[in-house]
């Protein structure tokens, strides 16, 4: 598995994790939230980030559930608000690009304000919004966003019947930016099913696939080593 090649040397760099998926609504703010508590848990200072948030009306509920479970473990985080862990808010539950009607979304910001957030912890958890080539402007897509940030990042794939082929164009996304990632699987959808009709193929060319619920602990192990952050 290419990021399992990878994964090894991660603990000696990683200050950031980005969390992407193959779509939305695949479950990056529970994963989002499981990996700050396992975080936690094992001893690092764990911050969160949520750069973008669309479908907010009076207050981005993403960004404060993150908030809400950061807060728990991390006292630098405690005076923040919901909207001090994100750069940009917008109405439309549309990709940003389309939500942003007044065209105000700057990529400076963005990195500003994960930058600012960095500062107050030893691993910041980065959530995207939606896939790898959903756009922030007309140019420039969520993936050109984590490659320039350099961050190590997990893919979070679904478990329902069509998640191979949503699955392999994130992976070679990802592989032709040489991003160095993981992936696993939120087993939420079609679970039934799924030992006969995905398991097949990921035990045959990806035999160290791993499910979220079940691998998560030794991921976090790998890559937040508290001696090497």
């Amino acid at each position: 598995m290419y990021g399992t090649i990878l994964i090894k040397i991660w603990s000696l760099i990683v200050k950031s994790l980005f969390i992407t998926a193959t779509n939305t609504n695949i479950g990056k703010t529970y994963t989002t939230i499981k990996l700050i508590k396992e975080f936690a848990k094992q001893g690092v200072l764990v911050g969160v980030c949520k750069p973008i948030e669309t479908g907010v009306v009076d207050e981005p509920l993403d960004a404060k559930l993150l908030l809400e479970t950061v807060q728990k473990y991390n006292h630098n985080f405690k005076t923040l608000n919901p909207t001090d862990i994100t750069a940009y808010t917008f109405k439309l539950p549309a990709a940003p690009f389309c939500a942003d009607h007044e065209n105000i979304i700057r990529v400076e910001t963005i990195k500003e304000k994960i930058e600012e957030l960095q500062n107050l912890c030893n691993l910041l958890i980065i959530e995207g919004a939606g896939g790898l080539m959903v756009p922030l402007t007309a140019n420039y897509m969520m993936i050109d966003l984590i490659q320039e940030l350099e961050t190590t990042t997990l893919l979070v794939t679904p478990s329902k019947l069509g998640c191979i082929n949503d699955t392999l164009l994130s992976i070679e996304a990802l592989k032709s930016r040489n991003i160095m990632f993981d992936w696993c699987i939120n087993m939420f959808e079609d679970k039934e099913e799924f030992n006969e009709v995905t398991q097949p193929f990921y035990d045959k060319v990806y035999p160290e696939w791993w499910s979220l619920d079940e691998g998560l602990e030794g991921f976090c192990r790998r890559v937040g080593n508290t001696d090497q952050l």
